[in-house]
């Protein structure tokens, strides 16, 4: 099956010009000037933060009280925040890159599509669906009708380069454009990039500013998953300016995971969703200083861990305005 039977093509185009920053353990974003930053109004930024406690399990029920902001070192009144249950709107990115083609990696992708598809609420959620090897497809737009995506096969031999960093970026500001409060980019690849043009923490800036948490679903074989345990990879400790795709879903406020057999992508699926589901989200004024602001998002427990975007982009305003 050829690339074009998975779907219309889009333009994944995007113009960058980056600003290097630091941040403990590895460099932070290079943050394009030009990056936009998703806004519910023009003086507002949102973040979507979802909470465990020392046990890896989801915290709900926290209220507005319970958390406090650092942004860029000050702390930042909350203007508006929401909790409990909401509609998703999820694109998945498929990679059918050739590299998918190795040790059954394909079969594993297409079955993590299904799990992800089949957590959707048909009644409230949507889902688009993105194939990615050289260029970014769309293969289902966002739609309700979720039989849409659920009846594909995916049925074909993966083939060309892997553009994994290029995809996410266009990807993600897709879905920025939703108006659903929860929403998230679910990657399904082997996580083997050779293709992209753009700077890993490149992407993680643009994905970070537009606050669309990036989830990684890794499929690999058993023999490279020894043990076949529950893994949220998080950011190692070494300094570097090359971002892994660990960092990338840390700077997003989303998490990679690892899957090996059918049972691992269950789980893995079914923790990611529980942690969609369960976001707050937290509005405040941006900071009055233009560029990178790294932010920092916490609870009145110590105890427990917020996942959020580790900053945004504020855009100075226009000439002559």
């Amino acid at each position: 099956m050829t690339r074009r039977l998975f779907g219309i093509a889009t333009a994944a185009t995007l113009a960058l010009s980056a600003v290097v920053l630091q941040a403990q353990g590895v460099a932070e974003p290079q943050v394009p000037k030009s990056t936009a930053v998703f806004r519910s109004t023009v003086d507002a930024i949102v973040v979507a933060a979802t909470v465990r406690d020392a046990r890896g399990r989801i915290v709900r029920n926290l209220k507005q009280a319970d958390f406090s902001i650092v942004d860029a070192g000050f702390p930042r009144k909350i203007d508006q925040f929401f909790s409990g249950d909401a509609p998703i709107s999820l694109a998945v990115l498929l990679d059918i890159s050739g590299s998918m083609g190795v040790g059954g990696n394909m079969d594993r992708a297409r079955h993590a599509v299904s799990v992800a598809t089949h957590h959707l609420s048909d009644e409230a959620d949507e889902a688009a669906l993105f194939t990615f090897d050289s260029t970014l497809e769309q293969v289902v737009g966002f739609t309700k009708d979720l039989a849409r995506i659920r009846r594909l096969s995916l049925e074909g031999t993966p083939w060309g380069k892997t553009s994994l960093f290029d995809a996410i970026a266009a990807t993600a500001k897709v879905v920025a454009d939703r108006e659903n409060r929860h929403r998230a980019v679910l990657v399904v690849t082997d996580g083997i990039d050779t293709g992209s043009r753009m700077a890993p923490s490149e992407v993680s800036a643009i994905a970070s500013a537009i606050d669309v948490p990036v989830y990684l679903l890794t499929v690999v074989h058993p023999l490279n998953h020894q043990g076949g345990v529950h893994e949220v990879f998080s950011a190692d400790d070494r300094k570097s300016d090359v971002a892994t795709l660990a960092d990338l879903a840390r700077w997003t406020g989303g998490s990679m995971r690892i899957a090996s057999e059918p049972s691992h992508t269950v789980k893995e699926v079914k923790d990611l969703f529980a942690e969609l589901r369960h976001q707050y989200l937290i509005i405040f004024e941006p900071g009055p200083q233009p560029g990178w602001h790294p932010l920092e998002i916490r609870t009145r427990n110590r105890d427990l861990v917020v996942h959020a975007r580790g900053g945004y982009n504020n855009a100075p305003a226009p000439s002559g305005s």
